[in-house]
């Protein structure tokens, strides 16, 4: 009897084996069979790889005694595949532990993922109990609903309660996170409700740990899953419900190695689940806004905080106008308004997206900037460190260069303030504060669970933070707010600057005032009469949102077009450009299709790679892979040139 068995690597298709086991094999069984001169292990596959060559067919060794494969599971792998561009086989790569299963069995480590009647009685607010009674009666099939609420309003519990619903009657849950950082403080949120320690699987997840998890979900030992995009993949063996929270948050989108959108994914894995999926934010990305707009998505609403508390008010510092000391960066305005709350008991935070004391530094004799010898960037200064570093590369180095008018060592000057230098700066200001910095530079593997408490029982006065620390923590003593900086300048390469912006300030002001009515986020800013900082002074998301997809439909873009990028790097500048126009002339012509490009990145060289790109736009009742893909395959990709597809790119750096 002939098995199709599929192996988890680059091919894109399945191998015929024999079979000879006395039990028969079904699609989704896991085997060992012997490839090349290992034996490894495959699944077997539904359908088979038709071909006129004649081989020899080796036999399938024996069947793996582990959970099957479920039919849906194995449509989602052949989906993603088709849609992302992805080799079959790799598709299956992300179901496995490093390219295999687990068959040891692990009842005790199972029970600490227990789910137990919660001793605690959580109550909901009217609001919540209107938005859960909502999401209940759209039923346990497949359905899109989004719960769109303000920070602090509890969508959270209300997902919680719904989460219990099904598990109560024998399915497990997936909840997606966008940022590692946010498994902390969530998991404890977690444990007090469900009673139980949550299972959390990404890729700082230890390989025993992950190893336990795999073996629990596809028994349905283990009920939830807290993860990062990976998660999407596990296996469960009886999946009723997954929960993408913060759905707009743009670290749903994986650009290296395996590119796709795990939020889009989640949605496509819920249809052939056909299980709901509920999709959270406070503010929804543009594509899912106009999917509430056309009524593909339901939408339940939460326009009040927990307890009451008022959200932040927002003040506008002109720094055109206010008095700046020299080689400060914090006006006197702001310092006297801050100096307010910190005498009322309460935490600062001073937010800056720029990691390091300086983003470049130049010579102030000979002109001379410190650049990447790897890319094409500036290097940043890192005080801590005493080095110059790439935030792209890593690439380290000191800052030592003899300058090319004395022959001396460089005048050095510091351009531009990063977190380091802040610090500085409020470490003068206010000497008796604890002052700290929360970057992914300073917190250590592992420590964030210690800083975190260290905020929360106000053992911190002022925080210096980045992006990392606008979304989803709880920080109660919190109540004002300083954006050091409020450019928002787009580099002309981000479709979505504007959008991601208005999200990213909404989410940070939700940090404030969690627990108490006065609260203020203040912007510094030398363009205070920017458009998108006047959207966000206005508390009106929908507002922005309509006009973004209006402006957005005006210039064929997503959520109207699809795009596909097809990325061409290599060493030599010259060879990868006329690869890529090369490629340009072999893509299908299609009406309505647009074949943009050739150019060279933004960024044109990376970890000493040059790149270019080509941009397909399309339209969005176009399933233009299958064209694109057979196209793709008669191309032959020439020694030291990488082609990579990103299918609804967001980055384009």
């Amino acid at each position: 009897m002939k098995i199709p068995v599929l192996f988890p690597n680059i091919f894109d298709y399945p191998f015929t084996y024999e079979c000879e086991i006395s039990k028969n094999l079904k699609s989704g069984d896991f085997v060992k069979a012997p490839f090349g001169s290992k034996e490894i292990t495959g699944v077997v596959w539904p359908q088979e790889q038709i071909t006129e060559k004649k081989f020899k067919i080796k036999k399938i060794s024996k069947k793996i005694d582990v959970k099957n494969l479920s039919s849906s599971m194995i449509e989602f792998i052949s989906w993603f595949s088709k849609y992302n561009l992805v080799p079959l086989g790799m598709s299956l790569k992300m179901c496995l532990l490093n390219k295999d299963v687990v068959e040891k069995n692990f009842n005790e480590e199972f029970i600490k993922f227990k789910i137990k009647k919660n001793k605690n009685n959580f109550l909901l607010n009217d609001e919540q109990k209107k938005s859960l009674s909502f999401v209940r009666g759209k039923g346990n099939n497949y359905n899109v609903t989004v719960i769109q609420g303000v920070t602090g309003s509890g969508k959270t519990l209300v997902y919680f309660k719904r989460i219990k619903d099904l598990v109560d009657k024998g399915y497990q849950a997936l909840i997606l996170l966008p940022e590692i950082a946010l498994t902390n403080q969530f998991s404890r949120r977690f444990e007090e409700f469900f009673g139980a320690s949550p299972a959390i699987w990404h890729s700082g997840t230890t390989k025993k740990n992950k190893t336990i998890i795999w073996k629990g979900v596809t028994e349905g030992k283990i009920k939830i899953v807290i993860g990062a995009r990976s998660s999407l993949f596990l296996p469960f063996k009886n999946l009723g419900i997954i929960i993408v929270d913060e759905e707009h948050d743009a670290s749903y989108k994986q650009d290296e190695g395996i590119s796709y959108n795990a939020r889009d994914m989640a949605i496509t894995r819920a249809s052939l689940e056909n299980i709901p999926i509920n999709l959270v934010t406070s503010i929804p990305s543009v594509e899912t806004y106009n999917n509430i707009v056309n009524k593909k998505y339901c939408v339940t609403n939460l326009n009040k905080r927990y307890n009451q508390f008022s959200l932040p008010k927002i003040e506008i510092i002109n720094l055109q106008t206010a008095s700046l000391n020299k080689g400060n960066w914090i006006a006197n305005k702001t310092i006297e308004k801050v100096s307010k709350y910190l005498d009322s008991g309460d935490q600062i935070l001073f937010f800056l997206n720029r990691r390091g004391y300086a983003p470049f530094v130049v010579c102030k004799k000979c002109g001379y900037k410190f650049k990447c010898p790897n890319c094409d960037v500036n290097l940043n200064y890192h005080k801590k460190l005493n080095k110059l570093l790439c935030h792209h590369c890593g690439h380290k180095s000191l800052l030592i260069k003899n300058c090319k008018q004395s022959n001396k060592k460089c005048d050095l000057l510091f351009c531009g303030p990063g977190v380091e230098r802040i610090f500085l700066e409020l470490k003068k200001i206010y000497p008796k504060k604890n002052i700290e910095i929360f970057s992914s530079d300073t917190l250590k593997k592992g420590s964030i669970g210690e800083f975190l408490k260290k905020i929360e029982k106000k053992k911190i006065d002022i925080l210096i933070g980045t992006q990392l620390l606008s979304k989803g923590f709880h920080f109660p003593k919190l109540n004002c707010i300083v954006v050091v900086d409020a450019d928002f300048s787009s580099h002309g390469y981000d479709l979505r600057s504007a959008e991601k912006n208005v999200q990213l300030y909404h989410q940070l002001s939700g940090r404030a005032g969690r627990e108490k009515n006065e609260s203020t986020i203040f912007f510094q800013t030398y363009t205070p009469d920017d458009e998108t900082l006047l959207n966000i002074s206005k508390n009106d998301p929908m507002a922005f949102l309509e006009k973004e997809l209006s402006l957005r439909k005006e210039k064929k873009l997503p959520p109207f077009y699809r795009l596909i990028s097809l990325i061409i790097s290599g060493k030599n500048e010259m060879l990868i450009m006329k690869f890529a126009t090369n490629i340009k002339s072999k893509l299908p012509k299609i009406d309505e299709v647009n074949i943009l490009g050739p150019v060279f990145a933004p960024i044109p060289r990376l970890r000493k790679k040059y790149r270019c790109r080509i941009l397909i736009r399309y339209p969005k009742n176009l399933f233009i892979q299958k064209y694109l893909s057979e196209s793709l395959n008669k191309i032959k990709i020439l020694s030291g040139i990488k082609l990579e597809v990103d299918v609804d790119p967001i980055n384009f750096s």
